[in-house]
């Protein structure tokens, strides 16, 4: 957020007040100008209608009509008033500015009603007659007996009193904007005098700030200036001192924790967090701030850490163990009692690794033996089996000598796949890791196109239709030779596990950031519990189906690790009972 100058923050307050006053001033002068304007006009108005009708006393007759219209139209030529004469039920006898046959009647007008009553009538409206608002003034005409025989009106449009209200606005306006700049002359001098002080004072905290505590402020002849001033002094040698001491206590901790990547904690007799260093904070993930001043259990929510830190503390001496974070983290903890400086037992150290990466490696290596020692066990069984019945004389009978060598062969060529993608697998990962793999713009059409060539004989002979939906323009940096291995080994799932006379899809689709080569088949799909771990070594959904297949376990480990050596991915989509598909993303 931009913070701005307090000079720039009195400035336009005392202007945004002045500007208020100067507004509401101008506003209530502006009311009561047209008011009096008003009142003075309505003031006219009746002093012209009293002259006219000294003039017409005794012509509100039906002969002296037209004497009426005539007298209207003569005056209205020495005066900008129209003038009109009504008589006692409404009917125009007389208009300066209209014939009177084409005038309406008027005993719905608001001035006639009041002046046939015997009052002054005045109304401002709309004048039907001449399409513009008018001010009308109305008084009544009396006979010899004091009954009201009609009515004198005069009026004068409004634009006439609009206009001599602007040239009164104007001056208003005028005189405020004057009084305006020299407000905000006046208020910028003052705030300069306000905030002049409180500059130098920032100036003089900042180089406090910088360091320079032996800097002092000026006093100031304004007496909560003049404290604030002092304060600052004072804070200045305050924190000199301070600072001083600080500064060699953080040097010596820190150089001692700065040079380890292990996380350190240390905790006093009462399990309250004394330090931790920025490891420990990573791996126990707590806050700088959060851990301060408050104790073990409340900020470290693994019992297992909180026991240990208590068994130190409790039997006094040296411990080493290992505990789980979060389920997934291993740490190994070393402890030992911390003393201060007279040998006086102060709290615990605790020094922690992280050796989860190591417990991955070590559960991955027993994974892979594990597997890898039972899909070799399991062919190795059967040759050792089937060579020592031929030895115990079956090698005499030549029919089931050759049915045991032909069975010998087919567990040494399952033998042989193994092998074969074992060193595929581990010849990706290591070409991948020292990018050996050289990524080219190549059509994705010509290695799907391959793929599907060398998988037709296989899956027509299993009665599956493979179908390609493959743009020719499509184009990205890809390894030929890997994504047809990649393409092979999905057509090759999806051909055995589709029923016979069923279909294989393969789209390649291009999007803004990606291609996808999708493989569909029409099997009977796989269970969610089983996605998380298709790619894995040696993982089977149906183990005995897929020995059957010759299938040994990596294929899909190879297109995962193919994938990532193009920078890309897998995915895999498939419910029970409606296929599966299964995609390689492949950046542009």
């Amino acid at each position: 957020m931009k913070r701005k100058r307090l000079l720039w923050q009195l400035v336009p307050t005392y202007l945004a007040i002045t500007l208020g006053a100067l507004l509401l001033v101008g506003w209530l002068a502006a009311i009561t100008v047209h008011r009096f304007y008003l009142s003075q006009t309505e003031a006219d108005l009746e002093v012209i209608a009293r002259l006219v009708r000294q003039q017409i006393k005794g012509r509100f007759t039906v002969d002296g009509k037209s004497s009426l219209d005539s007298l209207s139209k003569a005056l209205r030529r020495t005066s900008s008033t129209r003038i009109t004469f009504i008589n006692s039920i409404g009917d125009v006898l007389g208009d300066s500015d209209k014939d009177p046959a084409e005038m309406e009647n008027h005993s719905d007008r608001p001035e006639f009603k009041d002046a046939i009553a015997g009052r002054t009538g005045v109304s401002i409206r709309y004048s039907t007659t001449l399409k513009k608002r008018m001010m009308y003034l109305a008084i009544p005409v009396e006979s010899d007996v004091g009954e009201p025989v009609g009515l004198v009106r005069v009026s004068i449009p409004l634009t006439t009193i609009k206009d001599a209200l602007a040239q009164v606005y104007s001056g208003i306006a005028l005189g405020g904007l004057l009084a305006l700049v020299l407000a905000a002359l006046f208020s910028y001098i003052v705030s300069r005098r306000i905030s002049n002080p409180l500059v130098a004072m920032k100036e003089g905290a900042q180089r406090f700030a910088a360091g320079e505590l032996s800097h002092r402020l000026t006093a100031q002849r304004v007496e909560e200036l003049h404290e604030l001033a002092t304060a600052l002094n004072k804070m200045a040698v305050d924190l000199d001192d301070r600072i001083g001491t600080i500064m060699k206590q953080h040097r010596e901790l820190e150089a001692v924790l700065s040079s380890m990547v292990e996380g350190v904690l240390a905790v006093d007799m009462n399990e309250r967090l004394l330090k931790a260093n920025r490891s420990a904070e990573e791996l126990l993930g707590i806050d700088s701030v959060e851990w301060q001043g408050r104790s073990l259990t409340e900020v470290i929510k693994n019992p297992d850490l909180q026991w240990f830190v208590s068994d130190v503390l409790r039997t006094r001496r040296k411990m080493e163990s290992e505990i789980v974070l979060g389920g997934d983290q291993f740490l190994q903890v070393h402890g030992t009692l911390l003393h201060d400086a007279e040998e006086r037992e102060i709290g615990a150290l605790i020094v922690m690794n992280d050796i989860t990466r190591l417990r991955k490696l070590e559960n991955i290596r027993r994974d892979f033996a594990a597997n890898v020692s039972h899909e070799l066990r399991t062919p190795i069984t059967s040759i050792k089996g089937f060579v020592e019945t031929l030895q115990d004389g079956a090698i005499e009978d030549p029919q089931s000598a050759t049915r045991f060598l032909d069975i010998i062969v087919k567990h040494t060529d399952r033998l042989n796949a193994i092998i074969e993608d074992l060193l595929s697998l581990a010849r990706i990962e290591q070409d991948a890791e020292s990018d050996r793999i050289e990524l080219e713009n190549d059509s994705v059409m010509e290695v799907v196109t391959t793929a599907v060539r060398l998988c037709e004989q296989r899956a027509s002979e299993n009665e599956i239709a493979i179908e390609v939906n493959c743009p020719e323009d499509v184009l990205t940096n890809i390894a030929a030779p890997l994504l047809e291995r990649a393409m092979v080994n999905l057509l090759d799932n999806a051909i055995n596990f589709s029923e016979p006379g069923g279909t294989v899809q393969v789209d390649v689709e291009k999007r803004s950031s990606e291609v996808i080569v999708a493989v569909k088949d029409s099997g009977c799909g796989i269970a969610a519990e089983h996605i998380p771990r298709l790619f894995e070594r040696f993982y089977r959904v149906d183990p005995d189906r897929s020995r059957k297949l010759g299938g040994t376990g990596l294929g899909l480990a190879i297109v995962k690790h193919i994938a990532i050596a193009h920078n890309g991915r897998v995915s895999v989509d498939s419910q029970p009972g409606q296929g599966s598909t299964f995609r390689i993303h492949l950046p542009i």
